[in-house]
């Protein structure tokens, strides 16, 4: 019998109700009762058990899952008197929750050879802390001082971790460390492992998940990702630094791209030797670190007929650079018509840049451009078609460096090139300084000779603040002269001479007055309109200057005479006379076949070596003065002499003002304001209808004066023949007659060339006296307001 028929057996017959049945009952009573008595008693029993087991097993199963309190326990109403009132304490320890260090639980499917298995809910329990703590640094704003660092192994943690030291020593960045691997040490342990003590000022963050050394590639990816945008959102880092990808883990290197791209941050992979060869990084600020993705550099060559020697020369030195993992820059060259054998050789088996062993796609970079003509034409074309070869898509961020091909390059070029770029163009300090919101470009020559090629030249020195000795030492200054042999241009400047020059070539040439070279015909034709520009605008070059002492190899970009070609727009031949001159006669007895090697030596000095040690010259303790506050760069005009920023703007103002008269035809009294990179205020457009000139003040008489000494500088011009006139005048006689002063006028070039210098200059002196006069008027205000700048002075210098 089953057990529920054993139970209910004295059930079997309920719910008949005939008569016969309870007679039945009836008959057999006192048997059935006996027999009823002795079964229900075992029933009940085994009925009562049951019932007490399936509660037993509720209630333990009940009180093994009963869920834990996620809150304190409220507690009791009290009534009566209230009890005294008690500040809160601010300072009360926090409970921070341990991170598990128990191994999860694997899956029954993941195979037991496989140590990274974890796919489980991602959880920070000590980031958030850090992230808290950081409120003091404006982490909440777009635009701070934060920086990061960030690794995912303990191998590259010892890389990262003396560089990002040695940048917050510096006192110019607020400089963050994270940690984002697997690895299990506490992060105090890490601190110690390299050495870092209380004078690290660095800001500590452990990012790593929970179960970090049992996750999988996937959850360390998104951990990673995750990380970031909680820091993002915390500290807004202006750039993000982490160690080579070859030494990172896999799915950091993924994570850290993706998610710095979406965010907009710069991610700034260091080459291996970091540590050695790129410890100028720390000098940099957060504005300089912020533009290290978003710099772009194209390089301009312009190739010379027959000069294949020269060409292979600079393009090996530029394929021979260290780049220290940055992106190279775009190469667009200019062939002559007829290329040389070995530059076709050469130039089909460039491949720029280098290929990536590792299979990443390749684009090339390089630039053909072959000029059909075979004569370049005027010097106006020639530079038209040298300017067009390059134009900005993005002005804030792509430059131009412009390379001639006698040009060759250090191997550490592209160090200098960017340190200089960053520090001056981008940094957060730079953009406060007048000196630097009119800087055009950097040079990367330091020439020997003047721009006319008849004066040598001397770079100026600063006085040495790294020592109290007063010493003088080499310095880098501003020179408001343009480079063609090695100068980077940046893009919005660039734009500017574009805008220029199209106006400028746009001109009738019989209005223009003659006008004197101030060039050399050694440099090419654009770079008379580019100083033209630039000191119009008051636009200033930045020159380096090496100390010589320091090492035999001091020069970032070195010419080379030896192979020197003219341009090919001053290098046509000069028609010769059809006049046949007599055969000179020579007696073998009596003469011989001799000349003087002195007036053979070129003009130049030896072409200067190159360095081969930036490191020693741009280390972070280095006393060289390679980097200057812009308010103490030494700054020289056009011809070379050191003024300062108030003669500066004045000369620029008149320069300015007499260039629209003279060339740009414009009234007077026409100042129209300046649009950012365009130059047509300088020019004017006489099919409009322009006001009448208003009547001359005696304040224009001296404005005036000046405008005819920077004419006067140029050789012609209206100002020049003024001045011919009053000297003319002042040697008038009366009883002379029209012949004689014909005949005068006649008189040989050189005494009139020095008459008009002597009298340039006194013009010249005249203004800058006036300008001393002006500037000893604002002294007081002047040195209230650098007392006051200099204590609101940023610290990027």
């Amino acid at each position: 019998m089953s057990l529920l028929g054993r139970i209910f057996a004295g059930d079997e017959d309920c719910g008949k109700k005939d008569d016969d049945r309870k007679s039945r009952k009836a008959a057999i009573l006192p048997s059935w009762s006996v027999q009823k008595s002795a079964s229900s008693a075992p029933a009940y029993r085994r009925r009562t058990l049951l019932y007490a087991l399936v509660v037993c097993i509720v209630l333990y199963f009940f009180f093994k899952n009963i869920p834990e309190p996620t809150h304190p326990p409220r507690k009791p109403p009290q009534y009566g008197k209230p009890p005294p009132y008690a500040p809160p304490n601010p300072k009360q320890p926090e409970v921070i929750p341990e991170t598990p260090t128990q191994k999860p639980p694997r899956p029954e499917k993941a195979s037991e050879a496989e140590q990274h298995y974890y796919d489980g809910p991602i959880k920070f329990y000590n980031l958030a802390v850090s992230l808290r703590a950081i409120a003091r640094l404006r982490g909440l704003v777009e635009s701070n001082r934060n920086v990061l660092f960030a690794a995912s192994n303990l191998r590259s943690a010892s890389e990262l971790i003396p560089i990002a030291c040695e940048m917050a020593s510096w006192e110019r960045n607020d400089v963050h460390f994270a940690l984002m691997g697997r690895d299990d040490l506490e992060m105090n342990e890490v601190k110690t492992l390299n050495g870092v003590d209380e004078d690290c000022n660095v800001n500590w963050h452990d990012a790593r998940p929970d179960f970090s050394p049992w996750s999988s590639d996937f959850r360390m990816e998104l951990s990673v990702s995750a990380a970031l945008g909680h820091i993002q959102t915390f500290m807004h880092p202006q750039a993000i630094i982490t160690d080579d990808a070859s030494r990172e883990d896999g799915f950091f290197t993924k994570a850290i791209r993706a998610k710095a791209f979406e965010i907009g941050r710069s991610v700034i992979e260091l080459p291996k030797d970091a540590s050695e060869s790129l410890m100028w990084i720390t000098r940099l600020d957060s504005g300089s670190l912020a533009a290290w993705q978003t710099t772009y550099v194209d390089i301009l060559i312009h190739a010379l007929p027959d000069s294949s020697g020269s060409l292979l020369r600079l393009l090996k030195s530029i394929e021979a650079a260290d780049y220290f993992g940055h992106r190279r820059p775009h190469l667009t060259i200019e062939l002559p018509t007829d290329i040389d054998p070995p530059t076709r050789a050469y130039l089909e088996k460039l491949t720029w840049p280098p290929l990536d062993w590792s299979g990443a796609p390749h684009a090339s970079q390089v630039t053909l451009r072959h000029r059909v003509p075979r004569t370049l034409g005027s010097p106006e074309e020639a530079s038209l078609r040298h300017v067009e070869s390059f134009y900005p898509a993005r002005p804030a961020d792509s430059h131009v460096l412009v390379l001639s091909p006698q040009i060759e390059l250090s191997p550490l070029y592209f160090h200098f090139l960017m340190y200089y770029l960053l520090v001056y163009k981008y940094s957060s300090a730079a953009s406060q300084y007048f000196q630097m919101r009119s800087l055009m470009g950097l040079s990367l020559e330091l020439p020997y000779m003047h721009l006319n090629d008849t004066t040598g030249f001397s770079p100026p020195t600063t006085v040495r603040k790294s020592k109290d000795d007063g010493a003088e030492a080499p310095s880098p200054f501003l020179w408001q002269a343009p480079n063609s042999n090695a100068a980077l241009y940046f893009g919005d400047k660039w734009i500017e001479f574009h805008s220029f020059l199209t106006s400028r070539t746009a001109l009738d040439p019989t209005k223009q007055p003659s006008r004197r070279k101030s060039i050399s015909e050694i440099y090419p034709a654009w770079l008379e309109y580019l100083q033209e520009l630039m000191r119009a605008r008051g636009y200033t070059l930045l020159y380096p200057n090496f100390p010589s002492s320091s090492s035999n190899h001091d020069a970032i970009a070195t010419l080379h005479y030896e192979l020197y070609h003219p341009p090919e727009e001053f290098s046509q031949p000069k028609p010769t006379s059809t006049i046949s001159a007599p055969i000179p006669t020579l007696d073998p007895k009596t003469e011989t076949f001799a000349t003087d090697p002195s007036i053979h030596r070129p003009k130049h000095k030896e072409s200067r070596p190159l360095t081969s040690n930036l490191n020693s010259l741009l280390s972070p303790r280095s006393t060289s003065s390679l980097i200057q506050d812009p308010l103490d760069l030494p700054l020289l005009s056009h011809e070379g002499n050191e003024i300062d920023l108030e003669i500066l703007e004045t000369t620029a103002d008149a320069f300015a003002n007499h260039f629209r008269r003279q060339v740009g035809l414009c009234p007077a009294f026409h100042e129209p304001a300046i649009e950012p990179m365009k130059a047509d205020d300088l020019f004017c457009d006489h099919d409009e209808d322009l006001p009448k000139e208003p009547a001359v003040q005696d304040g224009d008489v001296v404005r005036q004066s000046e405008f005819e000494a920077h004419l006067n500088r140029q050789g012609g011009g209206k100002g020049e023949e003024k001045g011919e006139g009053k000297e003319k005048g002042k040697g008038k006689v009366e009883d002379k007659k029209v012949g004689d002063k014909k005949e005068k006028s006649k008189g040989p070039e050189k005494s009139e060339d020095e008459g008009r210098r002597i009298k340039d200059e006194k013009i010249e002196n005249d203004a800058k006296e006036k300008a001393k006069e002006e500037k000893t008027e604002r002294k007081e205000s002047k040195e209230a307001e650098k007392a006051e700048a200099a204590e609101e002075k940023p610290r990027g210098w």
